[in-house]
């Protein structure tokens, strides 16, 4: 059976193609070799842009005015060899092919993710409204979650011909894809993810209850309460390319796919002498935050950091999350369009936060002597924890317990409190479910927390699109195809996962990213490879149906 990967269904163009194809992502014209492109923010998007640019032979510089890595932050527990704390990106499906060619390109190692009732997991307790279940595969639940499993597996085919979709996308067919897809998007526009759910025949011949329990225990990865009101376009993109199954996780740390890319000589550079890194052209480390985006003279973009530095670029790439351009940058307004500036400034970014512990020992995995199970599990709860995932570095050595990853109000509701006290009230919640564990005693180390909604360079974890919000990312998405725009509005592009049509998954900045890439490359009167066509090639044929004919 062919892989199934996040191809389309928006727009399905093979990315992880376009970048290993021998024929390269593009010429760069002999006048453009060293052009300076500034590249606002070091994650996933920023870095795999920079990297994919420097190859060509343009000149990436790259801005930043928090943490290297953006969302792949992996925060190293203090006086530990390798034990760490994801506090962004921590699972990563598999069909996130072009998320894994840089992975191996680096020679990464992944593993499972510790999902609930996964292998990785070993055991999951499940506890709602008081009662909880242990379970080490789905057919030790009640039939209840039985029940509410087929419910929205027969939702999906009723609501959005879902297997024939995923087996469209499974074969690259765009033809097939759009002509399911496209229809699926003028139906579901301007209607949620709970709508979808209450309103399907399967879970209308069901309780309140069932649809209570999907949302506090969902499929695949957890809960997904938090996104009823999110447009179910976002989620059928989630469950039609498997973002939420078959997920691992880089040992050591995703942070090391940007850090990686930073400092990786590639092996065939056009300009640039053998052994170039984005390090090398930055000099050993990033600029400092952009301050101030405008256009300058000669028609090129100028950048000022927090310093008061300012420079001139052939191009920008913007990675950083929408509202920093009204909030922290000050950009120029004639840049973008007044729809674009809308849609930037009206994308709905979620809260999330997370509390991890490091722990002596996978102490985990001690048997109770009265039943013999794990003495505590994966766990998914309605107290405010939500999720608890354990991480195992293997026997007698420290490990990780990722204490709570909520959501939303549930995020919210800890926003204000120091680590201490969040560490304190996620060991409460656990102790209602695990009496019999001292969690606390195994605790080493200091604990590690993090609101996304808290730090100034992100003010919420990715975006959640609301109904209604599709004409917002078409907007956002196609930016990248400029020969129509003004000559004002040329130059300056969009890129990373909020930008995309799966926000919270690192694919997404990936895809993006290239776009940006392809972009440049056309600004700087740049071509392709007829044998490799790029996005740019491709959109007018198969990108996604504009908002004007829905």
């Amino acid at each position: 059976m062919k892989p199934l990967t996040v191809f389309g269904p928006d727009f399905p163009f093979a990315y992880d193609d376009w970048i290993k194809h021998p024929a390269g992502l593009g010429t760069l014209p002999k006048d453009a070799m060293g052009a300076k492109i500034a590249i606002i923010g070091s994650g996933a998007a920023g870095i795999i842009a920079g990297y994919e640019l420097m190859k060509l032979g343009a000149h990436p510089i790259i801005f930043e005015s928090g943490k290297f890595g953006g969302r792949l932050r992996s925060q190293p527990f203090e006086g530990a060899d390798n034990v760490i704390a994801e506090l962004g990106g921590m699972r990563f499906p598999v069909s996130g092919a072009g998320f894994y060619h840089y992975v191996d390109l680096l020679g990464l190692d992944s593993a499972p993710f510790p999902n609930p009732l996964t292998p990785a997991a070993g055991s999951t307790v499940i506890d709602l409204l008081g009662q909880t279940y242990y379970a080490e595969k789905a057919d030790d639940l009640p039939p209840l979650f039985r029940e509410v499993a087929a419910a929205y597996d027969a939702a999906l085919e009723e609501g959005a011909n879902f297997s024939a979709l995923k087996q469209a996308i499974r074969d690259r067919d765009p033809a097939r894809i759009k002509a399911i897809w496209n229809p699926i998007v003028a139906a579901w526009d301007e209607r949620s993810f709970y709508d979808f759910v209450a309103s399907s025949e399967a879970f209308q011949k069901l309780t309140f209850h069932h649809r209570e329990v999907f949302g506090q225990v969902g499929f695949g990865t957890g809960g997904w309460d938090s996104d009823f009101p999110n447009s179910m376009l976002e989620i059928l993109r989630v469950n039609v390319t498997e973002c939420d199954d078959n997920q691992r996780y880089i040992i050591g740390g995703a942070n090391q796919v940007p850090r990686g890319l930073w400092e990786h000589a590639p092996d065939k550079l056009a300009h640039w002498p053998k052994g170039t890194t984005l390090a090398s052209l930055n000099n050993g480390a990033t600029r400092a935050g952009a301050a101030r985006i405008r256009r300058g003279a000669h028609n090129q973009l100028e950048i000022t950091d927090q310093w008061g530095h300012a420079q001139a670029f052939d191009a920008v790439i913007v990675t950083c999350q929408s509202h920093l351009l009204s909030t922290q940058i000050e950009t120029e307004e004639s840049l973008f369009s007044h729809d674009l500036w809308m849609a930037l400034d009206r994308t709905r970014y979620m809260q999330s936060a997370k509390t991890f512990v490091m722990v002596d020992r996978p102490f985990w995995k001690d048997k109770d002597p009265e039943t013999g199970r794990d003495v505590m599990s994966m766990t998914l709860t309605d107290r405010m924890t939500r999720g608890t995932y354990l991480f195992d570095n293997g026997p007698d050595k420290p490990s990780v317990i990722c204490l709570s990853y909520s959501w939303m109000t549930d995020a919210l509701k800890v926003l204000p409190l120091p680590v201490e006290k969040r560490v304190n009230l996620a060991l409460s919640a656990l102790n209602k479910i695990y009496p019999n564990v001292d969690i606390r005693s195994h605790i080493i180390g200091d604990p590690i927390t993090v609101s996304w909604e808290a730090d100034a360079n992100f003010l919420g974890a990715f975006k959640g699109a609301l109904p209604g919000h599709y004409r917002y990312n078409w907007r956002m998405f196609g930016h990248f195809m400029q020969d129509d725009l003004p000559a004002a509005e040329r130059g300056i592009f969009l890129a990373g996962d909020g930008v995309s049509w799966t926000p919270a998954w690192v694919e997404g900045a990936v895809q993006t990213s290239l776009n940006a890439v392809a972009g440049v490359i056309r600004h700087l009167g740049g071509t392709f490879s007829k044998e490799n066509p790029s996005p740019s090639d491709l959109y007018p044929v198969t990108g996604p149906v504009a908002p004007s004919s829905l």
